[in-house]
């Protein structure tokens, strides 16, 4: 089946072809007809399988086949995790809806709420919001959701893990009883079933999950790196797919900031993302690595969720995520679609049992780099790190700035 068949607005499927989608995922598949039908949807489908899609399509066509209600008010409640996944889905909306006339609007903190509230006091069919700005907006009478014909949760596993159950609960008793609602997770466990059956009526149970959870378009292999040398390793690898897009993942964002001094060092340009950047400066950051301005970002997990970077090459677990699900998180930011990628990983020994727990995780043993002692010399001696200037080097461990 594709797009084209579908029982949609003309506006929409001409943009859908226009941005090259002709056949739907699985997830799309499975979550479209069931949504123009009225149904409730619970939905399990591991990251970038084309989740947002399969929501963002059929609200669209909906919102254009019924009038808005008396009160003028929003229309559509799309509730996510994290400032960058609201403004990335508001994008979504936008994109794929850009002929039909549709207002959306991403709400999130750590900006001016000034042109929000602005937004707000027009007519807006779509709001993709954080909880802690939309609630902060509720209170001071600027956001009425008691007219919300479709709600979404999207990214749910996470809402739980950074603590948003009870805002969840919380945006019930703001919305009217008579409603779509979708619930989409990338993992299921006993939590999530709780909060998806608080949330849904008799909803349509849609799951598509692999017994790998990991992409198939993804190669994966692994490098045993002591971790005072694993510098000279993504120095390596930076060097020779010198034309390659690049995410490097690291535990902390002192971390991050450290590998982005070392690279500059040996003459690698990077960018930093992490949580302690203003939020201003990290969408500019995205945008930039989006449109190819800069082909290397460094950065916590906070990007390894529901980010989409068109064209991604490369993941680099520089450092082995504490949580098994965050390394297949991170891996889905690469072979995306139907697109091929490759994911790296550099192990130091006291990380190895944080590698067995994610191969149980995924059921599937990662390859092994097989490194003879001679190569692993050449790598750290090739290095433009190893600098014959010992008095520098001392003069630079007094200010650690690029050491890890």
């Amino acid at each position: 089946m594709k797009f084209k068949d579908y029982n949609i607005d003309s506006k929409i499927k001409s943009q859908l072809e226009y941005l090259g989608f002709n056949r739907p995922t699985d997830i799309q598949f499975r979550a479209i007809q069931a949504i123009l039908d009225g149904e409730d949807v619970m939905a399990v489908a591991p990251t970038g399988t084309g989740k947002t899609a399969a929501f963002v399509i059929p609200i669209l066509n909906q919102l254009l086949r019924t009038n808005r209600k008396d009160n003028g008010g929003i229309r559509t409640l799309i509730l996510v995790p994290t400032r960058e996944l609201a403004k990335q889905i508001a994008s979504v909306v936008e994109n794929i809806g850009i002929k039909t006339g549709v207002s959306v609007l991403g709400l999130y903190g750590g900006v001016d709420q000034d042109p929000q509230i602005k937004t707000l006091n027009k007519k807006l069919d779509v709001l993709v919001a954080t909880p802690g700005r939309m609630f902060d907006l509720i209170s001071q009478g600027y956001i009425d959701l008691s007219g919300i014909e479709f709600f979404v949760i999207d990214e749910a596993d996470l809402m739980l893990d950074l603590g948003f159950n009870k805002d969840i609960q919380d945006v019930l008793r703001h919305l009217p009883r008579k409603r779509q609602t979708l619930f989409f997770t990338a993992t299921i466990n006993k939590k999530i079933k709780s909060l998806a059956y608080d949330v849904v009526r008799d909803a349509i149970r849609i799951h598509v999950s692999p017994k790998n959870p990991v992409s198939k378009n993804v190669n994966h292999a692994v490098a045993s790196v002591e971790m005072d040398d694993k510098r000279y390793f993504l120095e390596n690898l930076l060097k020779e797919f010198d034309e390659g897009k690049f995410i490097v993942f690291s535990r902390t964002k002192v971390r991050v900031e450290r590998v982005v001094a070392a690279m500059k060092r040996v003459g690698i340009e990077t960018e930093a993302l992490h949580g302690g950047i203003e939020q201003a400066d990290r969408f500019s950051i995205l945008d930039r690595f989006r449109n190819g301005a800069n082909r290397i970002l460094v950065t916590t997990d906070v990007a390894c969720r529901g980010i989409d970077i068109p064209d991604m090459d490369y993941v680099i677990n520089y450092d082995i995520p504490d949580n098994p699900e965050n390394y297949v998180h991170r891996c889905g930011r690469t072979g995306r679609g139907n697109n091929k990628g490759h994911a790296i990983s550099f192990c130091a020994e006291n990380e190895e049992e944080l590698l067995t727990a994610i191969q149980e995780y995924t059921g599937q043993e990662i390859e092994r780099f097989e490194l003879a002692p001679s190569e692993y010399k050449d790598i750290v001696d090739e290095s433009d790190f190893n600098e014959k200037d010992w008095k520098k080097l001392l003069s630079d461990s007094d200010n650690p700035e690029g050491w890890d």
